[in-house]
């Protein structure tokens, strides 16, 4: 979403999904090739494999907690960077990134996000890299994961959020 301000000669970029975009058709393939990209190399990386996943939990390999802990330290950096030296969006907006506030139901949705990905070796992200490689009984942790974002945008004004 674009924010203008009275005293500001440039649009607010809100990040990170607050932006409606116009695209359309062949417009939206870059996701597409970006996404089989992405998910090419989560193949690659064996990020993807529920034995690798499994060994995370059980703590027996560093291979998961390396990925997991560069994705981290990357996103750090690249925060940093936009903040400070005010790298604007690729349309030349400026890019807000705004303050988060902690709230108790992070704790209890992240240990059941946790549990989940414990039982299926699966987190969203692979999702759709492990069915494209085949390993359709994945759809079933699909549909198990739209059905729960369904239960959770249904009651999400009733749980402690």
């Amino acid at each position: 979403m674009l924010v203008a301000d009275k005293n500001m000669k440039e649009a607010v970029c809100d990040a990170p999904n607050s932006q409606e975009s116009g695209e359309k058709g062949l417009a939206l393939l870059k996701y597409l090739v970006i996404g089989v990209l992405f998910g090419i190399v989560f193949v690659k990386a064996e990020i993807i494999s529920w034995f690798r996943i499994q060994e995370m939990f059980r703590m027996d390999s560093f291979h998961m907690y390396g990925v997991i802990g560069s994705a981290i330290v990357t996103g750090i950096i690249s925060i940093q960077l936009i903040k400070r030296l005010k790298i604007k969006s690729i349309a030349g907006e400026e890019i807000n990134i705004p303050k988060k506030e902690f709230r108790k139901g992070q704790i209890i949705g992240g240990f059941v996000f946790g549990l989940g990905w414990a039982i299926t070796g699966a987190c969203p992200g692979p999702l759709f890299a492990q069915i494209g490689s085949g390993f359709t009984i994945v759809i079933v942790t699909l549909l198990s994961a739209i059905a729960g974002t369904w239960v959770y945008g249904k009651f999400s004004d009733k749980l402690p959020n």
